[in-house]
């Protein structure tokens, strides 16, 4: 039986909230600590943006891959494993502060298997969603796993984080490999029904994986309003990752804020992302997903602009908090629509193929951001937050047509195309 639009999500729902609020504190402490650690190697903003740009670079050859795998195997293991490597990550750079042998090269490594398999858990959180929630929660639950995130990454990692950096980096480090493996137990303790094995069709896993490559873009590529969406998302990552490549050293160099005072900075864009999982689904209700996805993308690149063009701390804080409460909202919306659309035995694929353009250009945003920052700090934020608000304001008119997750037609497809909730 499947949870009502009306009642709570269920015991499968809360579980998996529970196992990713342990993964969301371990990503907090690697997102605040890995700026922070580039900064104290090098005050190049070029070489700072490589680490944003190898973040990301994963996208681009393992997020298909990624796909298949989840498709095929327990979507319970997927997580487990991706948490195991994470921790792994940890101990190494653990090993290295305390031996005084980091260095910039070395980070670049660890950023970039980080982020392989991060590929690999963030396929696998999504896939699971729609095997335990019903169509008309998805909005709902994407809410709370996105606040969730927020909260934890930012109100709780975020400033903990920054002022233990500043006595010890160890500290932090040694914390990020112990969630990762509590994160990682929790995973495998989900119930049967987050596996992902009832959308199977008989004989499915006996095709070669090297066979389902293009499985995700055949589906993606015969379905126009997720091509357009897909080809405009992948335009304002390029362009908001532009933004944001250099945004550590525009605040520690050019506003003067303290390194120990990063993380608490930090703290504005989880208010506004916080705020904006709160109104995503009221929105939805009120405007429709269409109107609403089409106001928050204009308004985030308006945000960043705002940001290079007023170059002060309030001004930074305020927009800051706008961006991430438009993205937050944006956020929930296009992954409810997209759970919505596609059958359950090709979410791990389709999401693959989906991240593997999207972002898997955004490391070269992110080098361009660099360069682009070289110039001037306040720079990147002008030209790409400019043109993601024009790219906006031009596929305005498609955007507001974006159905709501519950109008959309069912899928077809092997196996089930709803939940199987209490198995």
């Amino acid at each position: 039986m499947v949870t009502s639009s009306r009642g709570g999500l269920g015991q499968p729902f809360a579980n998996l909230f529970t196992a990713n609020l342990a993964s969301s504190l371990g990503d907090g402490i690697a997102r605040t600590a890995i700026p922070l650690l580039a900064a104290r190697l090098t005050s190049d903003p070029f070489l700072v943006s490589v680490v944003a740009a190898l973040a990301l670079l994963p996208w681009l050859f393992f997020a298909i891959p990624a796909g298949i795998l989840i498709d095929r195997i327990d979507r319970r293991r997927a997580l487990a494993l991706a948490q195991a490597v994470r921790t792994a990550l940890a101990v190494l750079l653990i090993g290295l502060v305390a031996t005084d042998s980091l260095t910039i090269w070395w980070l670049y490594i660890v950023v970039f298997v980080y982020g392989m398999f991060e590929t690999v858990y963030d396929g696998a959180i999504r896939a699971v969603v729609p095997s335990i929630v019903d169509r008309a929660n998805l909005p709902r639950a994407n809410s709370r796993i996105e606040g969730g995130e927020l909260v934890v990454q930012n109100f709780v990692s975020g400033p903990v984080t920054s002022a233990l950096f500043a006595v010890s980096v160890l500290v932090p480090l040694g914390i990020n490999g112990l969630v990762f493996a509590v994160a990682g137990a929790l995973a495998l303790a989900l119930p049967r029904v987050a596996s992902g094995r009832q959308f199977v069709a008989p004989g499915e896993t006996q095709v070669a994986w090297y066979r389902q490559f293009a499985d995700g873009l055949r589906f993606i590529w015969a379905n126009r309003m997720l091509r357009t969406l897909w080809l405009f998302t992948t335009f304002i990552g390029l362009a908001t990752s532009a933004a944001t490549a250099t945004f550590v050293l525009y605040l520690l160099n050019r506003l003067g804020i303290p390194e120990a005072a990063f993380g608490l900075f930090m703290l504005s864009g989880a208010v506004g992302g916080i705020i904006g999982a709160v109104l995503a689904n009221r929105l939805k209700d009120a405007w429709g997903a269409g109107l609403t996805m089409a106001f928050m993308t204009t308004l985030c690149g308006v945000a960043f602009a705002f940001i290079g063009l007023v170059p002060s701390i309030w001004a930074a804080a305020v927009g800051f908090a706008v961006s991430s409460l438009a993205i937050t909202i944006w956020n929930v919306l296009i992954m409810s629509l997209r759970q919505s659309l596609v059958p359950g035995h090709l979410l791990g694929r389709v999401h693959g193929t989906w991240r593997t353009l999207l972002w898997g250009t955004m490391p070269l945003g992110s080098l361009i951001g660099g360069l682009i920052a070289r110039v001037d700090l306040g720079l990147p934020f002008i030209i790409g937050g400019g043109a993601a608000a024009v790219a906006s304001l031009i596929f305005f008119a498609f955007l507001r047509t974006l159905p709501n997750p519950e109008d959309v037609e069912l899928p077809q497809g092997p196996g089930p195309t709803g939940p199987l909730v209490g198995e």
